[in-house]
């Protein structure tokens, strides 16, 4: 069996964002958007240099441009970019790290968006991973909210799935669900914000620690 890795996003206190690495998580985010979560660079940076190479930093932007995501990156020295919005498939050759590019799924065309996106993808360029997040109307992320993982299943099990990048699983994550999602999805890593917090921006260390523990332990063929 294979371990799933873990992210634990939204993170906005260079302590708590430790501690979350220290547990185990392979990797943190943070939001560089209009959000609860949002935090300045200044912020984004402390929360990398706590990190330190304990864990791979990630910073969450929307319909940013290439010239404001990449002066984050400067001044916090985030690893990856997570793109939340509907950014077009030229800007991952702009961008000065590696990309996860966000889908979001309220049926099965989901998967005809995503390689309708791919093959637009610039010679030579590629992205590190998609990560499927949950269809609201209301927001690009960050709603608690799940969906039907078994739309994703359907798809890998006739072979749609097969050629794309490592998927990244979210939307509605919890310390109680998150066995089943990647039972059911088989992603390469699972990614959490408020199913793991006391109030937006502030993680429930339990949680985390049992969100931890209950993904580790997960079968994934």
């Amino acid at each position: 069996m294979n371990s799933v890795h873990v992210k634990i996003c939204g993170l906005t206190d260079p302590t708590q964002a430790r501690a979350v690495a220290d547990m185990g998580a392979d990797a943190v985010g943070m939001v560089f958007a209009p959000s609860k979560r949002r935090i300045t660079p200044e912020q984004g940076a402390a929360i990398v240099q706590a990190v330190g190479e304990t864990a791979r930093t990630v910073g969450l932007f929307v319909d940013a441009s290439a010239e404001e995501i990449n002066a984050v990156i400067e001044q916090t020295s985030v690893s990856r970019v997570q793109l939340h919005g509907d950014e077009s498939p030229d800007i991952i050759a702009e961008i000065a790290v590696p990309c996860w590019k966000v889908f979001h799924v309220g049926d099965e065309n989901f998967a005809v968006e995503i390689h309708d996106w791919l093959v637009c993808l610039p010679d030579g360029v590629e992205v590190e991973a998609i990560l499927l997040d949950t269809y609201s109307p209301r927001a690009a992320g960050g709603t608690g909210e799940s969906f039907n993982w078994n739309l994703v299943a359907h798809l890998r099990d006739e072979g749609l799935l097969g050629d794309l990048p490592p998927i990244v699983l979210a939307g509605g994550l919890t310390p109680g669900n998150v066995a089943e999602a990647i039972r059911v999805v088989q992603p390469s890593m699972v990614d959490v914000s408020s199913g793991v917090e006391s109030s937006p921006g502030v993680k429930d260390l339990l949680k985390v620690r049992e969100f931890l523990r209950a993904a580790k332990i997960a079968e994934k063929p």
